[in-house]
């Protein structure tokens, strides 16, 4: 499995998503030319999981992580024709994640926009705490790591996802309802 997941200390949790597994991690800023070299060498038997903060445009990543901006795009349209020959084998968790694999035409699981900071909770007029926030979303990571290892089809784990939402908050309600196959 081939793991693209820039380091960012409000997206900490998706590591749960692939600590412990055999995968290959990218975990800072590398050139777009290496990214499409690692995406040309990844057998299409493999899984692609790219991870992180996004917009439609793309997987974004910082080098510094105390920074409220991002330098760029990790993983965008210039890629897409690697991950097109991955079928429908690609897991994307970003903000937008979907409206990406859309424009690209990809197929896999994305997210929509998915709360991880306080400041997209406010954005978003959802109310919770940072304590919900990371209790929370720690818990959706975990759940979702227990759907893929159980072998969960990625086409339904948006609706077993949202089934396993034992608290629905504003803040669950929202997160658990922003995962799509396409």
């Amino acid at each position: 499995m081939l793991v693209i997941h820039p380091k960012d200390k409000t997206t900490a949790m998706l590591r749960a998503l692939y600590e412990g597994c055999e995968a290959r991690v990218v975990d800072t800023a590398t050139s777009s030319k290496e990214i499409g070299r690692l995406l040309h060498h990844t057998s299409i038997s493999e899984r692609i999981m790219l991870l992180g903060h996004g917009c439609a445009n793309g997987l974004f990543y910082r080098l510094d992580d105390d920074s409220q901006l991002f330098d760029g795009i990790i993983v965008g349209h210039s890629h897409a024709f690697h991950l097109r020959r991955h079928g429908s084998n690609i897991v994307a968790i970003w903000c937008n994640a979907d409206e990406f694999g859309r424009k690209e035409g990809l197929h896999g699981l994305f997210s929509g926009m998915i709360i991880s900071e306080m400041s997209e909770a406010e954005l978003y007029g959802i109310a919770t705490t940072q304590e919900e926030l990371d209790r929370e979303n720690v818990k959706l990571a975990n759940r979702l790591r227990d759907l893929l290892n159980e072998g969960t089809p990625l086409s339904e784990i948006p609706q077993r996802i949202r089934a396993l939402n034992d608290t629905h908050t504003p803040l669950t309600d929202f997160n658990y309802n922003n995962f799509h196959y396409l």
